[in-house]
């Protein structure tokens, strides 16, 4: 069995040895973005590879053309960066030069494309169900147990939460590798989730295993089969529902995928991920994201090379779709905050906002080269629309040169008194005493 696996890598080294990945990026062609053409040897997963590198340096994909047909994969996509603007530096396209090109060949990987290897932290991953003050709590527990979140990421759907932290000790700022702490750790999380839904189970895993965050938040929730709607949420806002078909090409027996939604960030990747996660192979794919909607055209078999099966296994590529569509979905008025790092400055915007009586439904919290790089989705109370003079009381508070709002607070729609993506966040930003998150340490 292993001498049979070494033989097919080797073969495949031999054969991506004497076909080389090609990679032409062209500024010239295309008025209003940066065309990218990929050529390579095809094998299972590439594509997911490829958009990946593409996703994690932050660009936007407004148009992709993909043929994987038989032996050789050729695909051609059109980029920009967050401003819409043509990739001109030198140094990102020699990065993307030198990951997809020959010097890729032996280095990639589709468990490591993106990620750094490093012992510097230790990775804990969190299920469980949403509720109130979820990420509070989670938060206090590490800091009494002396643990730095040096980054974490955390995503709800469907009354779930999923989250990826890195932890550090506090006092030696390196992974914890204490087997005994590791355990109180794991059971102390355990506890905390174990709370509010009694049907769905709760799960804390402490690991030293390197992984990408996202990809991997896409599999716990999957595993956790969070893509089957709750039934209280079968008739809720049915109009922004993602349009998700799945129809058997007879002729050359593909399933064709067809899917329009609002486009987001990173859109191409979540579904990309979840088909190449499921076993599925992109054989052809059209996709055209430019202006606000973006529409996706699959091509696609099973990886032992039939079309969807039965209306059971359509039904579920559809409900897949959907929750990888949703899950990175964020509510709310977009708050962007620029600042020096100091100490206390999360508490401080936290408290302005909580003061404002606005809840948070998303946030993200970065430290970049002593800036602090936050971001934060909030609504009214109850889902209610942010008001102009709410916004400008914040702006007074926080600073009109730091502050940037995307978006009108006119614009917004009320959403579901009991939405569940508000849960997680709510009672992060309600809690008493700022000064206990693990998150205001590890960021401020």
């Amino acid at each position: 069995m292993n001498f049979s696996r070494n033989m097919d890598d080797e073969y495949e080294k031999l054969f991506r040895r004497m076909n080389p990945p090609r990679v032409v990026i062209d500024n010239e062609s295309c008025q209003n973005a940066t065309v990218i053409r990929v050529d390579s040897a095809n094998k299972h997963g590439i594509l997911l590879e490829v958009v990946q590198i593409l996703t994690d340096l932050n660009l936007i994909i407004t148009k992709a053309y993909i043929s994987s047909d038989g032996g050789w994969f050729m695909d051609v996509f059109n980029v920009t960066d967050h401003d819409g603007k043509k990739v001109t530096d030198e140094g990102i396209l020699g990065y993307i030069r030198k990951s997809l090109g020959p010097e890729s060949c032996f280095t990639s990987s589709i468990r490591s494309v993106g990620v750094k290897q490093t012992m510097e932290h230790t990775a804990i991953e969190l299920l469980g169900s949403d509720r109130p003050g979820l990420l509070s709590e989670v938060s206090a527990v590490l800091t009494n147990l002396k643990c730095n979140i040096v980054n974490a990421e955390v995503w709800t759907h469907n009354t779930r939460a999923a989250a990826v932290m890195h932890v550090t000790d506090e006092e030696s700022g390196s992974a914890i590798t204490d087997p005994q702490r590791l355990l109180l750790i794991k059971e102390l999380l355990c506890n905390v989730l174990g709370g509010g839904n009694k049907v769905r189970g709760a799960s804390s895993v402490v690991t030293e295993e390197v992984t990408h965050t996202e990809r991997r938040l896409h599999q716990m929730m999957f595993a956790d089969r969070d893509y089957e709607r709750v039934e209280d949420e079968e008739d809720v806002d049915e109009k922004s529902r993602p349009k998700v078909t799945v129809v058997n090409w007879s002729d050359n027996d593909y399933s064709v995928i067809t899917i329009q939604c609002k486009d987001r960030a990173k859109l191409l990747f979540d579904i990309v991920f979840t088909l190449t996660d499921m076993q599925y192979v992109v054989f052809h794919a059209s996709i055209d994201s430019e202006g606000p909607n973006a529409y996706q055209e699959y091509y696609i078999k099973h990886i032992d090379g039939s079309p969807v099966k039965s209306d059971a296994e359509r039904h579920r590529v559809i409900q897949c779709l959907e929750a990888a569509i949703k899950r990175r979905v964020s509510e709310g008025l977009k708050l962007e905050l620029c600042a020096t790092d100091r100490v206390g400055l999360l508490s401080d915007v936290t408290r302005i906002i909580r003061e404002n009586s606005l809840t948070v439904t998303r946030a993200e919290v970065t430290t970049k080269g002593g800036q602090a790089v936050n971001t934060f989705y909030v609504e009214g109370a109850s889902g209610c629309p942010v008001e102009s003079k709410t916004i400008e009381s914040i702006r007074h508070a926080i600073g009109n040169t730091i502050l940037k709002v995307k978006g009108k607070p006119e614009e917004l729609k009320p959403a579901p008194q009991d939405s569940p993506t508000r849960f997680l966040f709510g009672g992060l930003f309600k809690s008493r005493s700022f000064a206990n998150f693990g998150m205001v340490k590890s960021y401020s």
